[in-house]
């Protein structure tokens, strides 16, 4: 447990450096409380992607935390602050469950949705290959029929994974591809589907309709499935990311989001934003290009992360 907590601080670093750091930074550098202190951390706060309900929150409640502990000093107000964020991203939130053990359904149906770019194919790919070390018989289905180039690298992906694939020409359509390929995973008793789209852009309407029209042709197969309903976001994106999966969740009804590039952003405050606009749980996080760096989704684990000074066992505290 220690080398994974080293491991996931190390990884985001650069979000926790960025966001966190400028915070206390600021609090450090203004050296005592008052409304232009406050006005400096809804700025930060704002840059940095937390959304503008989300940090009214947070500031109005600091605003009281300060009020009724009667705090002076910067360090307990960066203390308050950084238990009220720590506070949000774990309220409410369902109990932490492995996602790759969490579902009993055989076969277990992911559907997979995102905007070109952020990193769809390579979740697949990753999830195909974590559920191969766990035994389990892998189906990918290459929905996005609109591509020559994404089947070849869902292909490419499936065949490192050691996971069968259904694929068509390019142009067939989507719904069919998808229907033969859930119909050999009922006939063979596969035990993981794992369906791909197009990077559809999530402001048209037509291609919205389309993902409903797929998921109708996977319930005449399988009426509880899909199973997960999982959107692919790119944290670097920041608000546009909230704006995508808005649009995503009408049109299917999301139970998931994975949050990839999470290593590379400096603007950690989407994943509060995402909290408070959504309500969906994120169930896996990207924190780098090696398979094992999709990990899923703990929220206590990555509080701790982004809010816990890290201490070496080579750099014991003084006494």
């Amino acid at each position: 447990m220690l080398n994974f907590m080293r491991n996931l601080r190390e990884k985001i670093a650069r979000t926790k450096n960025s966001f966190v750091g400028k915070l206390a930074e600021a609090i450090r550098l203004r050296g005592k409380v008052d409304e232009e202190l406050m006005e400096e951390l809804e700025d930060i706060l704002l840059k940095s992607d937390t959304g503008v309900e989300m940090t009214s929150l947070i500031i109005d409640k600091l605003r009281e935390e300060i009020k009724v502990h009667k705090y002076t000093e910067a360090e307990q107000v960066q203390d308050a602050l950084q238990k009220i964020m720590s506070d949000i991203l774990l309220a409410d939130y369902p109990e932490v469950t492995d996602f790759y053990t969490d579902c009993d359904a055989r076969p277990r149906v992911i559907f997979f949705l995102g905007v070109n770019g952020v990193g769809k194919t390579t979740t697949i790919g990753k999830v195909a290959s974590m559920f191969r070390q766990l035994g389990k018989s892998v189906l990918v289905i290459a929905g996005d029929t609109f591509r020559a180039a994404a089947i070849e690298q869902l292909e490419i992906w499936a065949t490192r994974a050691g996971a069968s694939i259904i694929k068509s020409q390019q142009g067939s359509d989507p719904s069919s591809v998808v229907y033969d390929g859930v119909q050999s995973a009922l006939n063979k008793g596969t035990d993981i589907v794992l369906i791909d789209t197009a990077g559809r852009q999530h402001n048209k309407a037509n291609l919205m309709a389309e993902l409903s029209k797929i998921i109708r042709t996977i319930k005449k197969l399988i009426p509880d499935a899909p199973h997960d309903t999982l959107l692919v976001l790119d944290a670097t994106t920041g608000q546009n990311a909230v704006s995508q999966a808005k649009t995503f969740h009408e049109a299917a009804n999301l139970n998931g989001l994975v949050l990839t590039k999470l290593d590379g952003t400096s603007k950690g405050g989407i994943i509060l934003n995402i909290k408070h606009a959504l309500g969906i749980p994120v169930k896996l996080i990207g924190l780098g290009e090696q398979i094992e760096d999709l990990q899923p989704f703990d929220p206590p684990a990555f509080v701790d992360a982004m809010f816990t000074t890290d201490r070496h066992p080579e750099q014991p505290e003084q006494a």
